[in-house]
């Protein structure tokens, strides 16, 4: 991925596309995705209701800048082809599909988008879920180029390990540092899962820190109140903006020989960070 092709993905709020209240709430959010969800959060009975309002959404025009995609049911549930099918019309920015599990899984969902008909610009997200999935990331990540996201689904990862939730997360580190190798190694975005106590706001942003550090490009989310915690978190700050420009500015002075910022040796590495950082900096700015 290049530094001109970057979108902020910070926050990525799930909206149940059956809550008419929900979906017009969310124009005004702001938020950089929104997820407009068709699987977990849609009882079956509303299911048709849901695939109309998500669709609808997408055709309106009237999200502004946000990136619309829509969760399709799995590819083994009776309601996938509908939901595919309804997506197609819509055209969103992006499909996403629950519990992809191999390479071959993605080569036949890119199929069956052509199929369907699928517009060329819907790309595919692709959650994973399990701990196969977790196992074979790189090759789901480099199946096709179609697929441009992968998107952790922690809730489920942590009932297919026997484990616990707890702070830190550290029965499924690994799982997200492989989650995190993939995706760089296949030049894909990665979005961290979703926190589930929304009253625990200490608890969240320690969590959004984590997904930072560990090199996530953004975070899924269940709730409004968490969307200004990632959109801060997963920006870069004033002080990091600063310090890449310096650096860059000094990087492109020198005529030759050592060159150092703040004390610290540069080499070209570091000029690189510092203009991603920049990239991020003006795309997130590019929002407002």
């Amino acid at each position: 991925m290049t530094h001109t092709e970057f979108r902020p993905r910070r926050s990525v709020l799930y909206m149940p596309s059956s809550n008419e209240r929900a979906l017009e709430k969310a124009k005004t959010l702001p938020v950089d995705a929104l997820i407009l969800d068709l699987e977990d959060a849609v009882a079956p009975d509303a299911k048709p209701q849901a695939r109309q309002g998500a669709a609808a959404a997408v055709k309106s025009g009237e999200y502004g800048g946000k990136e619309l995609t829509i969760r399709v049911n799995g590819a083994d549930t009776e309601w996938h082809a509908d939901d595919l099918a309804a997506a197609a019309e819509a055209g969103p920015d992006a499909i996403v599909v629950p519990k992809v599990n191999s390479a071959d899984q993605v080569r036949s969902l890119v199929a069956s988008f052509e199929k369907a008909g699928v517009p060329e610009h819907t790309k595919l997200w692709a959650m994973i879920e399990s701990p196969y999935a977790i196992l074979h990331a790189e090759e789901i990540a480099a199946a096709s180029e179609r697929l441009t996201v992968l998107v952790l689904g922690t809730n489920d990862l942590v009932k297919e390990l026997f484990i616990d939730h707890v702070p830190g997360r550290g029965p499924i580190v690994t799982s997200l540092q492989l989650a995190v190798l993939a995706a760089r190694a296949t030049g894909k975005v990665v979005l961290d899962g979703v926190y589930n106590d929304v009253k625990n706001i200490d608890g969240y942003l320690a969590e959004v820190e984590q997904g930072r550090q560990f090199g996530f490009d953004g975070k899924t989310l269940i709730h409004p109140g968490q969307i200004e915690g990632a959109n801060s978190g997963f920006a870069p700050s004033p002080e990091a903006i600063e310090q890449a420009r310096g650096l860059i500015e000094t990087w492109e002075a020198s005529t030759g020989g050592v060159v150092t910022y703040n004390g610290k040796m540069v080499e070209n590495l570091h000029v690189e960070s510092a203009r991603r950082t920049l990239a991020i900096a003006e795309a997130i700015a590019a929002l407002a």
